[in-house]
């Protein structure tokens, strides 16, 4: 049987318990809040694509949108929710985009056209559409322009480059930005406030929005794992700093004082041996890489000549990891490296 505590804090997640439900709540996207306010009451909704870091708001405020166009009973008949990461290839515009596209609308009720605009059209929401293929970009151009009389697209990306010109010339651009700092603190005080989260201080928010750099959804997700590991070692102990940092994976800095000392050193043996002592201790090459970046770019008694050495080799060094090679060798390669240009 669940204890109490643990039906404090529930078992949905608090990125989806906490999801703006109107376009009113959603936080720091004044600009593009303001034009599709001015859609709801037209109804005149163009295609759109939505582009911007991860975490600030975009899947929300179309689905925010979605909801006060049609209400909850239109909502499930009229909106298609899609993740293109998941099916990359044409495949996924011919069969469920195309399908649902072509569908007729149904009229809503008396009682429905009294409380939402109800537009006469569908909306298909294309979440990652920047990890399509061109051919499957192409393919949902087409569908596109054959149905835009009773079907309108939201594409969801974000990096807007990785989207064909046809395509993102057909869609009405919408920039979201990273949340400032006070924005992503007063979202996160009034979700502390909501679930009674017990905090040591005000500086456990200010490491949550440091560590998630600008993500509010990793930064809600940050604090319920903390409050969840709080009930279940002890319902007294209050979140930490600390805590978070473990949470999110943050390399303690002594640890990386250690391995700067390490490469400052130039001695390859010793290097080789601290690097396998990182991975042993399960440290991702990613958040070493990251770390190390924070620390020598903006370090005072490195050169120009350095730093622009150190950053060709984290940029390499971040090409391969994204590419799946193997963690260990490319850790290895970019301490030597990191070594060898420091002066």
């Amino acid at each position: 049987m669940a204890t109490y505590e643990e039906e404090r804090i529930g078992h949905t997640p608090w990125v989806e318990k906490y999801r703006p439900k109107k376009l009113d709540d959603v936080a720091s996207q004044g600009h593009a809040v303001k034009v599709l306010k001015k859609t709801l009451e037209s109804a005149n909704l163009p295609h759109m694509l939505f582009y911007g870091p991860p975490g600030t708001g975009k899947t929300s405020t179309v689905l925010a949108l979605a909801k006060q166009l049609y209400g909850p009973r239109l909502y499930k008949s009229r909106v298609l929710e899609l993740n293109a990461s998941d099916e990359r290839g044409i495949s996924i515009v011919r069969q469920k985009i195309k399908n649902f596209a072509r569908l007729t609308v149904s009229n809503p009720t008396s009682e429905d056209l009294r409380d939402y605009p109800c537009p006469p059209y569908k909306i298909i929401i294309l979440d990652e559409a920047d990890s399509m293929t061109n051919d499957a970009q192409s393919a949902l151009r087409r569908t596109m322009e054959n149905y835009s009389s009773v079907t309108r697209f939201c594409l969801i990306c974000n990096y807007i480059t990785r989207i064909i010109d046809p395509l993102a010339s057909r869609c009405s651009k919408f920039r979201f930005r990273s949340l400032d700092n006070e924005n992503a603190m007063s979202r996160l005080q009034y979700v502390v406030e909501a679930e009674n989260v017990p905090l040591s201080g005000n500086d456990v928010l200010e490491e949550i929005i440091k560590v998630s750099g600008g993500d509010l959804r990793k930064a809600i997700t940050y604090l319920q794992s903390a409050a969840r590991l709080s009930v279940s070692l002890d319902n007294s102990e209050p979140i930490t700093a600390g805590r978070i940092r473990e949470i999110a994976g943050v390399i303690d800095e002594a640890l990386i004082d250690k391995i700067l000392n390490t490469l400052r050193s130039k001695d390859n043996k010793a290097i080789a041996a601290q690097v396998e002592e990182v991975v042993l201790e399960g440290w991702s090459a990613q958040q070493v890489a990251d770390q190390l970046h924070d620390r020598l770019i903006t370090d005072d008694g490195l050169s120009s000549q350095e730093k622009n050495s150190i950053a060709r080799i984290l940029f390499e060094s971040d090409r391969r990891l994204n590419h799946g090679t193997d963690e260990h060798i490319q850790l290895l390669n970019l301490a030597l490296q990191i070594s060898q240009a420091l002066q």
